[in-house]
């Protein structure tokens, strides 16, 4: 038989019939992805999305589950082709009549693929090692440890005047929003954000890097004994203890150390959407409250208000 003619045990007509199968399936699993990549829409209320989202779902799961069942059918009239593969005098193995007891060829098949792509993967990982150059011996690590200075981050050191102008840029973004910068203990900054009438943040920087955010109430207080602000004590209240830990959530989403400003600007953008902390419902049941607290969770790209057990 010719190089790329099928063997006489396949059904040419059931070959065509699966291919056409092959491509229907792909159409029918497009759509199920298309239908959750277009979610709700085109309802006026939230219970008309929802059930036209669960019905169009469905519809796309039936069809997937319908081609699929007819791509196996169809597998089954095809026929199983001769293993032709040119490895050499091993081919003489799948002339075997008996090769369902002892399926050489198949498993030799399989050992040969897998031999290949290990050492596909193990060309990629020595190339990768060599560019790191790790030296893990003890004798030179204790040697380069004595010799060679640390480097430090340039991103980590950055002037507190430019540190100030960032802030202040900040500062002007948002009418509502106030900030009070003071650097207690050096170059490190501290500020004071004033949210309206909502609430108050203490954010630790470290040049224009946010290590720590404490949120309270707008009539707690935020200063110790000796006039310094708090930045150890939490607030009393449990919708600020909440809002407390989006917000540190918050910076380890927003990170980009090569640019810090950007970074920071992000953060401030998200906290400024705790103005209407009390006013706005939650986007997914559309309740105020919920265990008789408002949506203290704010969605990072919509910056839409959710209960804490209605976002996941």
């Amino acid at each position: 038989m010719a190089e790329g003619v099928l063997s006489p045990g396949v059904n040419l007509e059931a070959f065509s019939q699966a291919i056409a199968a092959i491509q229907a399936l792909r159409s029918s699993v497009t759509r199920v992805f298309d239908c959750l990549k277009d979610g709700m829409r085109n309802k006026e209320t939230l219970e008309g999305r929802e059930k036209g989202f669960v019905a169009a779902f469905q519809e796309s799961l039936h069809s997937v589950s319908r081609d699929l069942g007819e791509l196996e059918r169809l597998s089954n009239l095809v026929g199983k082709p001769s293993e032709n593969h040119p490895l050499h005098n091993s081919g003489l193995l799948s002339l075997d009549p008996v090769q369902d007891k002892t399926p050489l060829y198949s498993q030799l098949l399989q050992a040969y693929k897998w031999s290949n792509k290990l050492q596909y993967h193990a060309g990629l990982a020595s190339g990768l090692l060599n560019q790191q150059s790790l030296k893990r011996s003890a004798n030179q690590m204790g040697v380069s440890a004595k010799r060679r200075p640390k480097a430090q981050p340039t991103t980590l050191v950055l002037p507190p005047q430019y540190v100030d102008d960032v802030i202040n840029r900040i500062d002007r973004m948002f009418p509502e929003m106030s900030i009070q910068l003071s650097r207690p203990n050096g170059t490190s900054a501290m500020l004071l954000v004033t949210l309206g009438k909502v609430l108050k943040v203490i954010v630790v920087m470290r040049s224009l890097f946010i290590d720590r955010t404490i949120v309270k109430g707008y009539s707690e207080n935020v200063y110790t004994e000796d006039g310094k602000l708090d930045i150890w004590s939490k607030s009393n209240y449990q919708v600020f203890q909440k809002v407390t830990d989006h917000a540190t959530t918050a910076l380890l989403h927003y990170q980009l150390p090569q640019m810090p400003d950007v970074v920071v600007r992000s953060f401030m953008t998200w906290l400024r959407s705790y103005i209407k902390l009390f006013q706005a419902p939650c986007q997914r049941c559309g309740k105020f409250l919920q265990d008789g607290l408002p949506p203290t969770w704010r969605d990072f790209r919509t910056l839409e208000a959710f209960h804490d057990t209605c976002r996941q």
